[in-house]
């Protein structure tokens, strides 16, 4: 089974056999750029969208007018949770609440590959009631795609059986979402998805289980719209070289947050085994970004090979000599300064197979320390807490000239 079967699985029968006219009607470059991409597709919520804007561009290339997702579903079940996720601009949000049938009207919005549409609750009675599924439906009927939403919790009831077959009646492309799944523990999870699937008369790979509170599994979400469109599949796949590096960037940036606030703790500041846990982890995930399958210990292997934690230590005596500096600030510095270079020198061997040299290492980390205690040196006379300093990183590295691109250290840092 390939990477695109696994996808398709998703749709319900009926809808496939669409589905797969549409994929076969792609260059075998397009197939291959977008199969390569699903290998290191993100789960991580904010890592999709990034994705998503960076290809927003090949997408109004390819194609004039933007394919139009409705989200249709019961009330209260996270429609608008999830369309709150899809949007890009906060302006366009839809208010959320507890109670059903807060969404009283159709609202679209900008998702930068599509527009998107939440619709109010399908399942109402009463004259407000049949109103407002038939503002539901109508919007269903001009819709490309249509993200149908259950609830986890409340199950599959007659209501949502009619709701799904009005649906499956209009002959759109959609997939059925059960959402609220972070309300449930995970021994429980495949019960209820094979129940839902059983009621509604599908398999229970046909459905995709989310959380749009967190944004857990909206990749696979966006996956399924994307594989009914073939300007979007063109445009993910030739985003993936740009793509790649901006997820591995976020990952290596959140690391080095977390590297900082490690620094803070009343630890020995030399002993760097915390970071080695930390660059681990993204070690990990920056492997899987670049295709690669490996360990936590291989990851730590490598992190030793690069000799990362050595580093960190003579640098910490050599800033220290210097004075001026509080411990915990130089430590966080060099804290986050290693773990971005570890980042970094990831990204080269997974995409390159190269290994940078000692001497290469020690400089970008030395230069990053630099650049941070400049920029953190206000905060000496006022220790902030861990959220302040890894929010405080976070905005310095997004606005270092490595946020943009991986290639201005090939030209500012030689042997």
């Amino acid at each position: 089974m390939t990477l695109f079967d696994e996808i398709l699985s998703q749709f319900p029968s009926d809808v496939q056999e669409p589905v797969r006219k549409i994929w076969e009607a792609l260059g075998p470059n397009e197939q291959a750029g977008f199969q390569s991409l699903l290998v290191g597709f993100p789960s991580d919520a904010n890592l999709v969208k990034i994705l998503v804007k960076l290809s927003t561009a090949q997408v109004r290339q390819a194609f004039g007018s933007k394919h139009r997702v409705v989200i249709a579903g019961p009330a209260n079940v996270g429609k608008s949770t999830l369309y709150n996720q899809l949007v890009q601009n906060k302006m366009d949000k839809a208010v959320v609440s507890p109670l059903p049938g807060t969404t009283k009207e159709n609202q679209q919005a900008d998702a930068a590959l599509f527009t998107v549409v939440d619709t109010p609750g399908a399942d109402a009675v009463g004259i407000t009631g049949q109103q407002e599924k038939a503002l539901a439906l109508s919007a269903s009927k001009s819709a490309d795609f249509i993200l149908l939403v259950f609830d986890a919790i409340q199950g599959i009831k007659k209501t949502e059986q009619e709701l799904f077959d009005e649906i499956r009646a209009l002959k759109k492309p959609f997939v059925v979402v059960l959402n609220k799944i972070d309300m449930l523990n995970a021994r429980d999870l495949q019960a209820v998805i094979s129940s839902a699937a059983l009621n509604l008369g599908l398999e229970p790979d046909q459905i995709v289980p989310i959380a749009a509170r967190d944004g857990r599994n909206l990749g696979k979400v966006l996956l399924a719209i994307a594989a009914t469109e073939p300007g979007m599949v063109a445009a993910l796949g030739q985003a993936l070289p740009e793509y790649r590096w901006q997820l591995a960037w976020q990952t290596t940036v959140r690391s080095a947050s977390i590297s900082a606030a490690i620094a803070l703790a009343p630890l020995p500041v030399i002993d760097f085994i915390p970071l080695v846990i930390t660059q681990s982890v993204m070690v990990v995930s920056i492997a899987r970004i670049y295709n690669y399958k490996i360990t936590p210990r291989l990851a730590t292997e490598l992190i030793a090979t690069f000799g990362m934690a050595f580093l960190g230590r003579t640098l910490f005596q050599e800033f220290s000599k210097l004075g001026g500096m509080p411990g915990w600030l130089l430590g966080a510095a060099i804290a986050a300064s290693t773990t971005v270079v570890m980042g970094y020198a990831a990204v080269r061997w997974f995409d390159r197979g190269e290994k940078l040299s000692a001497g290469m290492l020690k400089q970008l980390t030395r230069d990053l320390t630099t650049y941070l205690l400049e920029a953190l040196k206000g905060l000496a006379k006022h220790r902030p807490d861990q959220k302040g300093l890894r929010e405080r990183i976070t905005e310095l590295l997004e606005n270092s000239p490595l946020a943009k691109s991986p290639e201005f250290l090939n030209h500012e840092h030689h042997d």
